[in-house]
């Protein structure tokens, strides 16, 4: 998409978010403010300083970058705005999100307000483009995936293979050092066959899980993980010249190293969960969740991130309504980035959270 391309896009929504506003709270001097490809406006109501953000791609992502941006303006009142081409991932809502439907917006509107809900007042409000008018959004429940049953001897192989085995999505996942290396298919195979009993696939991503099996599946199972497993050790560990291998998921790595090392995070025992935001792809950054315990026994919730993650606070208060809603909420990310904004919206949740910094190169 070319610059100016962006520039008319954003020039719409910006028109489009100023109807809207003008329409539900009536015509008044705001100001247009640009936010990534969508919009925003700053003005007041009721003598309250307010800002509506307009979002219209990777809405699933928005909340925590609206709120730092409305506190940047020195603003608390947030109302985010659904609109356009948002849409929803790692979920099955709608067969056709994305395409700006009322189904759609609707649905990737329901998860931002469920996350909405974790925060004091004034609570973040959610809105969705509903014809030419906005519409409230209904928070969204969490819905627990199922995982079909698999074959205890297929879990041992990863566990003799020194993996950590991870539940996601349904699907029974080994990772070294948080990179996933293999997976227990149920079903039906990567590559989309009917299987009629489950099966140890082999592979770092879609792509080499279907290459293994064409080249190497005369191999019985243990020999395809050993190979694989050989490779992915010798490029993700501590001093590995960069390689792709060892780039993946960092957010996930720390976690598999607070699951060695709990006391990095003042815990007894840190082991993966799952939140409710399912990871795309390899290449996305995200959050990694864990279930952990403190010295008494006292359940943790842990949401570990590398990198400057604008919506780890969300997300995380999200997870631990998933895990364990009672629990403490630590959050996790390497001194670096460590954000002042970040620490001040922890503050902003109905039950806290907690920073944790892991000084030093946490890979060694």
């Amino acid at each position: 998409m070319t610059a100016a391309t962006d520039d008319r896009r954003s020039a719409l929504n910006a028109a489009k978010l100023a109807a809207l506003v003008a329409a539900r709270w009536g015509a008044a001097e705001r100001a247009r403010h640009p936010f990534g490809a969508g919009a925003a406006l700053t003005g007041e109501v009721d003598g309250t300083p307010t800002a509506w953000c307009l979002v219209d791609q990777r809405a699933e992502r928005a909340l925590g970058p609206a709120l730092l941006w409305a506190e940047r303006q020195g603003i608390d009142a947030v109302h985010l705005v659904v609109a356009g081409n948002a849409q929803v991932t790692g979920t099955s809502a709608s067969p056709t999100a994305g395409t700006g439907s009322t189904t759609d917006l609707a649905a990737v509107a329901g998860p931002l307000a469920r996350q909405a809900g974790h925060f004091v007042a004034p609570e973040p409000a959610v809105w969705w483009v509903s014809g030419t008018a906005l519409a409230p959004a209904t928070p969204a429940p969490i819905v627990a995936p199922t995982v079909d049953p698999v074959s205890p001897e297929l879990v041992d192989l990863l566990h003799d293979a020194g993996l950590d085995v991870v539940v996601e999505g349904g699907i029974v996942r080994g990772e070294l050092n948080g990179l996933e290396v293999a997976r227990i298919a149920t079903g039906t195979s990567t590559g989309g066959v009917p299987l009629d009993a489950p099966l140890l696939e082999v592979g770092v991503g879609r792509a080499d899980r279907e290459l293994t099996g064409m080249l190497h599946g005369n191999l019985p199972p243990v020999a395809q993980l050993d190979r694989v497993v050989e490779i992915v050790r010798a490029q993700r560990r501590a001093g590995a010249e960069p390689h792709p291998l060892n780039q993946l998921v960092p957010e996930r790595w720390l976690r598999a190293v607070l699951g060695r090392e709990p006391e990095l995070v003042g815990l007894a025992a840190v082991r993966p969960a799952e939140g409710t935001h399912a990871r795309q792809n390899l290449r996305e950054r995200d959050i990694a969740v864990a279930r952990g315990e403190d010295a008494d026994g006292a359940p943790v919730v842990v949401a570990v991130a590398v990198g400057a993650h604008l919506d780890l606070v969300p997300l995380a208060a999200d997870a631990r309504a998933a895990v364990d809603p009672g629990a403490r909420l630590v959050l996790a990310v390497p001194e670096r980035d460590d954000l002042a904004g970040n620490r001040r919206l922890a503050g902003r949740l109905r039950d806290p959270a907690e920073f944790v910094t892991i000084p030093g190169d946490w890979r060694r």
